[in-house]
């Protein structure tokens, strides 16, 4: 019984998650509607803004579980250049030509990243200048593409602020939920965190941007769909990994810095080559992409063993 508490909890605590994420992303989306953002700036600002990765890494991380609290922001990297972008590719063709300089701030935000990790330890100074290096990497990515995507209207619902503040409120107990049905399952199944974070929590949590990929990509504006994973990406590998240590430095173990990193870092590498050579997504790039991440996640199981 005891063991189906604790996965009752983890699947409690990733359904929370997103659905206080939904919560919080609606009232953003009513609110910025109000200003009259443009497209681009709600998908890759306010889209890319995941409250959701974001509390499952410091719940995880202030539970003592830091390869899974790293694997959110990398795994959900990962999952989002590959998969994300392949099962969008493969659903609706994603052909759009990005300004080269979107795919280079796309393809060098992870770099600093990288680079303060070599130590294995984010520290909060790391974590302070990733931060700010995010402020730098997206304004580069919103100014190289501003003027490729024309406004769009966001829907106009009732008590913007409140379900803010409502999203939130759920966040933070979904946070906590997640964090301890996590350590209860690697406790009881000796699953390693690392591999947990990566794969499945990143693959969970971050299922729902499939559907933010494909829905525009289905009604003709395939940009608007790629800024969402592009956007993200760089609040991943930027914000939410300085936040996270910010909030408690984080130690990286052997196969996080061997494996997880240079597989988030290199999957951007890739998305960005494939958009500036093809011109977009096809279904066989698509395809490619899937099948590569099918081969991440088998290759983390085999090294997790």
């Amino acid at each position: 019984m005891s063991s189906v508490v604790s996965l009752a909890m983890l699947v409690g605590g990733v359904v929370l998650v997103v659905a206080g994420a939904e919560l919080f992303f609606e009232g953003v989306l009513s609110a910025a509607g109000r200003f009259g953002i443009s497209a681009f700036a709600l998908t890759v600002v306010v889209s890319g803004f995941e409250v959701e990765n974001l509390a499952a890494g410091i719940a995880t991380n202030l539970q003592g579980l830091q390869g899974a609290a790293a694997g959110t922001f990398l795994g959900g990297t990962t999952f989002l250049a590959l998969a994300v972008a392949g099962v969008g590719a493969l659903i609706a063709p994603l052909q759009a030509r990005l300004p080269r300089a979107a795919l280079f701030w796309t393809a060098a935000a992870p770099l600093p990243l990288s680079a303060l990790a070599v130590d294995g330890t984010l520290s909060r100074l790391d974590g302070g200048i990733l931060v700010s290096w995010f402020a730098v990497a997206l304004f580069g990515l919103w100014r190289s593409g501003r003027a490729l995507v024309g406004s769009a209207q966001a829907p106009r619902k009732r008590f913007a602020i409140l379900r803010i503040l409502a999203g939130l409120a759920v966040l933070g107990v979904a946070g906590e939920l997640l964090g301890e049905g996590l350590r209860r399952v690697v406790g009881r199944f000796g699953i390693s965190d690392s591999l947990l974070g990566n794969t499945a929590v990143a693959a969970s949590v971050e299922a729902e941007e499939v559907g933010r990929v494909a829905l525009p990509a289905r009604r003709g504006r395939p940009d608007v769909a790629l800024g969402n994973v592009l956007g993200t990406i760089v609040h991943f590998v930027c914000l939410n990994a300085g936040v996270i240590a910010l909030v408690r430095p984080l130690d990286l173990d052997g196969v996080t810095r061997a494996l997880h990193l240079p597989v988030a870092a290199g999957s951007s590498l890739v998305l960005a080559l494939l958009l500036g050579v093809r011109g977009g997504l096809g279904r066989v790039e698509g395809a490619f992409l899937v099948a590569a991440y099918c081969a991440y996640v088998a290759t983390a199981v085999v090294v997790s063993v």
